[in-house]
C-alpha cells in the first residue's frame, strides 16, 4: 500500500529534510507540498539540492485536496501551525514539528511561547513524539507533537537515569552545543555567516529557553515531583548537528547500565563503550543517536554525552519514525541510511 503524504512549510529545513527522507521510504508518495510565500514555484527552485526527484510544485495550504492525504507534516512556525491544524479534517493523521503541541498544558504553553493556545481540543488530543518512550501511544494517535531538537537531545542521555532513580535529581547540568540549523532558514542577523563563524556563544541563558518547558514536564512526570535541570544552550558555526554534555550525581557503572538496558534493542540509540565519547561527525544525516558516559575525576559523578542531527533525529527523522508507526509500517523504514562522513 502506498501512503498519500503532503509537507506543510515544504520551503524550510525541516520540510527539505522531510523530501530527502521520504523520497527514499517505498511505500510513502509526497502528493502535497504547501509552502505560503513560495507557491509556484518548484522545490527545484527552492531547494536545488532536491533538483532529480519529481515533486509536486508548491502550492498553497488551501489548494489541497486532504480527503486524498492519509498523513500530513507540518513544519510551520509554531502559533501558525496551531491554526492551521485546528483547520484540517478531523480523520487525518498529523504530525506537527512545531512547538505547538508539544507542552500539555496551556498555561505553560503560555508561559513558554508569550501566547494564548488557539487549538485547545487538538493539543489535548496530541501525543508527545518522542518515539522510544511513546511508541504505543503514537501506534493509535491522530496527532504526534513532535519534540523540539534540543528536548529530543538531553531526554535521551537522562530519562533512563531518572527512571531508574540512579542520579541526584536536584544536581543536573545539561551544557548544549547546537548547529544553526536549529534557528531555522527565516534571515537572522547574528545567523549571517560574519557574525556567527569563527567563533560561538551562549544564549537562552539563565533558565528561559523554551525547550525547558519539555525537560520539565517530561522530567517531572517521570520522577512524581518537580525536576529542574541546568541548561545552557551554545550555537556553534556547523550546520548540523547537537553535542549534549551532562554533569549528573551518581555512579558511573550504575549510569551507564542504566543507559545501556533502556536502549539495548532500540534501532536508533547506540551506546558507545564506557568512556568513549561521541562526536556530532559520526551521526550527520542519520536518524541515530550516539550516547558515551565517562566516570569524572571527582567521586560519585558521570559525565554524559550525546550526540544527534538536529534536522534528522531531532526533528524530521523523528516524525517520520512515528510516521511508520502511525501507518502501520516497520518503524525503521527508510531511516537506516548510514551517517554522512567527513
Amino acid at each position: 500500500m502506498t501512503h498519500k503524504i503532503a509537507i506543510l512549510g515544504a520551503s524550510g529545513y525541516t520540510g527539505a529534510e522531510l523530501v530527502r527522507l521520504i523520497a527514499k521510504h517505498p511505500n510513502m508518495e509526497i502528493a502535497a507540498l504547501a509552502a505560503e510565500r513560495k507557491a509556484g514555484m518548484t522545490m527545484a527552485q527552492v531547494f536545488p539540492h532536491l533538483r532529480h526527484m519529481d515533486l509536486p510544485t508548491l502550492c498553497k495550504i488551501s489548494e489541497i485536496d486532504f480527503s486524498q492525504i492519509d498523513l500530513c507534516f507540518c513544519a510551520l512556525p509554531h502559533k501558525t501551525s496551531q491554526e492551521v491544524i485546528r483547520d484540517l479534517p478531523k480523520t487525518l493523521k498529523i504530525i506537527d514539528l512545531s512547538a505547538d503541541f508539544r507542552l500539555r498544558d496551556p498555561a505553560e504553553y503560555e508561559k513558554w511561547y508569550g501566547n494564548p493556545h488557539a487549538a485547545l481540543a487538538q493539543q489535548d488530543e496530541a501525543v508527545y513524539g518522542l518515539t522510544e518512550f511513546y511508541r504505543d501511544d503514537i501506534r493509535s494517535a491522530r496527532l504526534v507533537a513532535g519534540t523540539g531538537c534540543n528536548a529530543a537531545t538531553g531526554q535521551y542521555v537522562l530519562r533512563p537515569l531518572i527512571s531508574a532513580n540512579v542520579i541526584d535529581l536536584d544536581d543536573i547540568i545539561l551544557d548544549l552545543k547546537c548547529a544553526v540549523s536549529g534557528a531555522g532558514r527565516s534571515l537572522k542577523e547574528n545567523l549571517l555567516h560574519a557574525e556567527l563563524s569563527e567563533g560561538y556563544n551562549a544564549y537562552a541563558v539563565g533558565g528561559t529557553h523554551r525547550h525547558l518547558g519539555e525537560f520539565d514536564q517530561e522530567f517531572s512526570a517521570l520522577a512524581g515531583r518537580p525536576v529542574k535541570v541546568q541548561f545552557t544552550p551554545h550555537l556553534v558555526p556547523a550546520n548540523r548537528g547537537i553535542l549534549a554534555t551532562t554533569y549528573v550525581k551518581g555512579d558511573p557503572a550504575s549510569v551507564y547500565e542504566a543507559l545501556t538496558k533502556t536502549y539495548e534493542n532500540e534501532p536508533f540509540i547506540q551506546m558507545l563503550p564506557f568512556g568513549e565519547t561521541p562526536s556530532t561527525h559520526h551521526v550527520r544525516g542519520s536518524n541515530f543517536c550516539h550516547i558515551g558516559v565517562v566516570g569524572d575525576r571527582i567521586e560519585r559523578r558521570a559525565i554524559v554525552i550525546g550526540a544527534l542531527d538536529n534536522l534528522t533525529k531531532g526533528s524530521s527523522g523523528q516524525a517520520l519514525q512515528n510516521a511508520n508507526l502511525m501507518l502501520g509500517e516497520a518503524e525503521t523504514t527508510g531511516l537506516m541510511m548510514a551517517p554522512l562522513f567527513p
